[in-house]
């Protein structure tokens, strides 16, 4: 499952290149640094071209608003993170494995019920496959 997960989020980074505006926040460049070196290197080559999205007030403010109304648990605040980075830049999607704790319907629900009521405009939440999916 592993290598099919790497393999479709290969398969898109090119693709968010050419046919997106891409971005990513200062989290996942922290992310794609961690591991093994050299899959770390690739990891930051594909990303590099993309916007950055920076960890602001804002965010931090409403991250902290997802886990105080449990949509997302308090042990994992930087998933909370991602999130608010995104809504509160107007993303209006955000692209994930991490079905455990923010890519299943029971989150996403109450999470876009949370980022909505703080006024913000909750970005789609798919895995890199959905996305591929999309143009087939």
């Amino acid at each position: 499952m592993i290598a099919g997960h790497q393999e479709a989020t290969r398969e898109l980074w090119p693709k968010l290149a050419s046919d997106y505006e891409t971005c990513v926040s200062a989290l996942v460049y922290e992310e794609a640094g961690r591991g093994d070196q050299g899959q770390a290197q690739l990891r930051l080559n594909a990303i590099k071209s993309y916007r950055m999205l920076d960890v602001d007030d804002d965010a931090l403010r409403l991250a902290e608003k997802i886990i105080a109304e449990r949509g997302i648990p308090e042990e994992y605040p930087e998933d909370a993170l991602h999130i608010a980075i995104a809504a509160v830049n107007g993303m209006e999607v955000l692209v994930t494995w991490n079905f455990a704790h923010f890519n299943n319907p029971f989150t996403r629900t109450m999470v876009r019920q949370i980022v909505e009521n703080a006024g913000y405009s909750c970005p789609e939440i798919c895995s890199p496959e959905e996305l591929l999916e999309v143009d087939q």
